[in-house]
């Protein structure tokens, strides 16, 4: 009786309602950032899904992944801007090399700047004025066709 009462439980726990995105990937951002789920269409239309953290504000967006030292495939930050400009970023204190898409207000890629460095103050600057930048592990774009005609649907973000 013992075992059926631990398999239902178990059951009932794993059918239960579970978080569309769950936290915790990197608990040394988790209680910094905001979390989400963001969805890009890649060059061929194929779409892929990343947990991403929210960088909105000014300490938010200074801080970054400094400090990191992995990142799970399928995640990554955003940063938000509330005006189109030329919003350039530095690899200061980031330990691993990242692909760092400067993306339009439409939600477009306007440019990628691939593999960048680690530990470098060279500024990583878009081509154009840009509303967002994400950031994903080094060789992520390449890897999954993301190119200057993909586009990040931002909606709920």
């Amino acid at each position: 009786m013992r075992a059926f009462v631990a398999v239902t439980w178990l059951l009932l726990a794993a059918c239960g309602p579970q978080p569309a995105v769950t936290r915790g990937t990197m608990p040394e951002l988790d209680p910094v950032f905001d979390f989400g789920s963001l969805e890009i269409v890649n060059d061929e239309g194929l779409t892929h899904v990343f947990d991403v953290y929210v960088a909105r504000d000014f300490e938010q967006k200074r801080r970054g992944l400094m400090y990191v030292r992995s990142m799970p495939a399928t995640t990554g930050m955003l940063f938000v801007y509330e005006d189109d400009d030329y919003h350039s970023m530095w690899m200061k204190n980031t330990y691993i090399p990242l692909d760092m898409l400067f993306v339009r207000g439409d939600g477009s890629v306007s440019s990628i700047n691939a593999d960048t460095v680690p530990l470098t103050l060279t500024s990583q600057a878009p081509v154009e004025p840009i509303r967002y930048v994400l950031e994903l592990n080094g060789g992520t774009a390449r890897r999954l066709g993301i190119g200057k005609r993909s586009r990040l649907l931002l909606d709920d973000l």
